[in-house]
């Protein structure tokens, strides 16, 4: 099936589950103390990126620039019926976790990376995690982690005990070099293949160095594990990547890697109104 019909056969009720907005910064600064300063990105180009993908919805995750101001993104949950949240928060916080639900927002998002620059400013750790793991499955939310393959394994126990599904942004940023033989690959698939994680299909930013077909064995390993615990997610709009990749040729790979209508309408419609809606 052609790309195009696929696309026109998931139009319905589809799901970006991976976005951000920013600003206008004179009405929503930034935060003093950040890792970044991206670019704006505004709600009406976040509503034309959607049409343009033919999708209806679309997850907001906070931006950890914002540090703990969350004002844009209820903003956005109180005027669009479409969108749904991600808050980034710590122990400690003065949000009622218990009233998130009713506001729109679906989960708590947590870093542990192993990288040389560690987590960014404003982020919240595996430690927060571990500290809020039963309050935030009391809420009846879920956790989203960023975390990458090098470090997966180390956390894999702690992810197994959670009280509350998880869900991997990224692909667990996977090591092309290392291909999906890596045990820390093999470990984001054992953990999907057993019902203990989900997994935000988004590969190119493990692919900026090479070419993006690359990302294909990963891709189709993760839908051979459970197809049931997908969903997909741009990353629009980018942060930290100059210049953006295009969103909808993104969203095109997306299809054409999964190259199966019925397969990518469960990953874009009936996985994420499941874990979303």
């Amino acid at each position: 099936m052609s790309t195009q019909a696929q696309r026109d056969s998931t139009a319905i009720k589809g799901w970006d589950c991976h976005t951000h907005l920013l600003g206008p910064y004179d009405r929503y600064p930034l935060a003093a103390e950040r890792s970044y300063t991206p670019p704006e990105a505004l709600v009406e180009d976040h509503s034309a990126m959607l049409a343009r993908q033919g999708l209806s919805h679309a997850v907001l995750v906070h931006p950890s620039a914002y540090g703990e101001n969350y004002s844009l993104l209820f903003d956005a949950l109180a005027s669009y019926a479409h969108l749904r949240g991600v808050i980034v928060a710590r122990p400690g916080t003065t949000l009622d976790l218990t009233t998130l639900r009713e506001r729109g927002v679906r989960a708590l998002r947590y870093s542990h990376r192993s990288g040389a620059g560690g987590n960014f400013a404003g982020s919240a750790s595996i430690d927060d995690l571990s500290q809020m793991a039963r309050a935030v499955a009391d809420a009846g939310l879920h956790v989203e982690l960023w975390t990458d393959c090098q470090a997966l394994p180390g956390i894999a126990p702690l992810l197994r005990s959670l009280p509350c599904p998880v869900v991997i942004d990224h692909m667990g940023s996977f090591d092309v070099a290392a291909g999906p033989n890596d045990p820390g690959f093999q470990q984001l698939v054992r953990l999907l293949g057993e019902g203990k994680a989900w997994v935000k299909l988004s590969a190119y930013r493990s692919l900026l160095k090479t070419d993006m077909e690359a990302g294909r064995p990963f891709h189709r390993a993760l839908l051979a594990a459970n197809p049931e615990q997908l969903v997909w997610g741009s990353d629009w709009p980018h942060i930290r990547i100059d210049p953006w990749p295009d969103t909808r040729k993104l969203f095109d790979t997306f299809l054409a890697w999964t190259d199966d209508a019925s397969l990518a309408r469960r990953i874009l419609v009936d996985n994420a109104t499941r874990l979303y809606a």
